[in-house]
């Protein structure tokens, strides 16, 4: 039967899921979110562990996006998962999650172009090719600052970025994380190799869409190999034009994509409908035509409220919805979308940055009443 024929009961999204290996209490799901917190080594800390903890009647957190090296940073005080330190402290976020009834995994990725040489010691940041994106990272002492001109990566180190998406995919596993996302999307790397606005390569990772979609199958591939498909996921944002990412044929791009990942039986794929944090129809695409290539969880992402999430989950539209900055200001977020009360406003200042403020100190319901 198709899935157009198929209705849930109106309380769907609030009743338990099992997403490929993953048994979740219901369908809302934890955005990635970067805040900029981390601490020391940019590992996490007991802040952190708070934080995450404090949201865990969701369904499925997703953690801010993580970098798999050194290399692979963009942002200040974003964490990563490649040194014990890290390990250790996401070690304590899973725990403080997991002591909670939550679920959680790890969202990694590498920035790729969106970089600045103040990240890697005044050496530029990598790429497919050398095309600085017309986009801006925060940089210490300087605000927010022009990304600056990448390297194209030779073909013989792509070989090393892939082994340290698996390594930190394992890493995940280590720290207590129940899975893995592995973030494809918003112009990072994996996305960038995929687009022929920022790939102009001519070797067997460009040209071509099988070319293009090289990297992240291989990525995909090795992390699927090494974890399990039931635990791993991955974000897609197809006409999301963030960090400047534009492809001028997306549909048979994310087309081919998604049909040769589903074999690999991941858990979820995670799709941002539209720009991210914006429009949703910016562009036309039919994602309908992702989904029915896809035998795993379908996670929805972008803008949807209350209403928004029930309609989709009830008409099957979508297995999973994904709620962003809803979390930041409401840690009980799932109360309050299944009870239909009123939702609080976040502070846009305390958004990213160092401190509590704006971060662990926003109440829950009871503690506000």
């Amino acid at each position: 039967m198709s899935r157009s024929k198929i209705t849930r009961a109106p309380g769907a999204l609030f009743e338990p899921v099992r997403v490929g290996d993953i048994d979740l209490a219901n369908r809302i799901v934890m955005s990635p979110m970067t805040r900029s917190r981390a601490g020391d080594g940019l590992a996490p800390t007991a802040m952190n562990a708070e934080y995450y903890a404090q949201r865990a009647s969701a369904g499925l957190i997703i953690t801010e996006a993580t970098q798999i090296s050194a290399q692979a940073q963009g942002y200040i005080d974003t964490p990563g998962l490649y040194t014990d330190a890290q390990i250790a402290g996401w070690k304590a976020v899973t725990d403080a999650v997991h002591a909670r009834g939550g679920k959680i995994v790890a969202q990694i990725w590498h920035t790729g172009r969106i970089s600045h040489t103040s990240f890697h010691n005044g050496n530029p940041p990598v790429a497919p090719s050398p095309i600085r994106a017309n986009a801006k990272v925060f940089v210490a002492g300087e605000g927010f600052t022009d990304t600056s001109v990448p390297r194209a990566l030779e073909p013989s180190e792509i070989a090393q970025i892939v082994d340290d998406f698996r390594q930190t995919c394992r890493n995940a596993i280590d720290a207590g994380f129940d899975g893995v996302e592995l973030h494809g999307a918003h112009g990072y790397l994996l996305d960038a190799f995929l687009r022929d606005g920022s790939n102009q390569r001519t070797d067997m990772y460009g040209g071509s869409i099988e070319n293009r979609a090289r990297l992240m199958l291989e990525v995909t591939e090795a992390c699927a190999a090494e974890i399990g498909g039931g635990r791993l996921g991955i974000r897609l944002s197809p006409v999301s034009p963030a960090n400047d990412s534009h492809d001028s044929n997306p549909q048979p791009l994310f087309e081919h994509v998604v049909e040769r990942i589903n074999p690999l039986g991941l858990a979820f794929i995670d799709i941002v409908e539209g720009a991210t944090g914006g429009p949703r129809d910016i562009a036309p695409f039919d994602y309908d035509a992702l989904r029915d290539r896809f035998d795993g969880a379908w996670m929805v992402n972008n803008g949807y409220d209350r209403d928004m999430a029930i309609d989709v989950i009830t008409s099957c539209g979508a297995d999973l919805v994904a709620f962003g900055r809803p979390f930041i200001a409401n840690p009980d977020l799932v109360r309050r979308l299944k009870e239909n009360l009123p939702l609080a406003e976040a502070d846009p200042v305390t958004t990213y940055g160092k401190g509590a403020a704006g971060y662990v100190d926003y109440p829950a319901l009871d503690a506000a009443e």
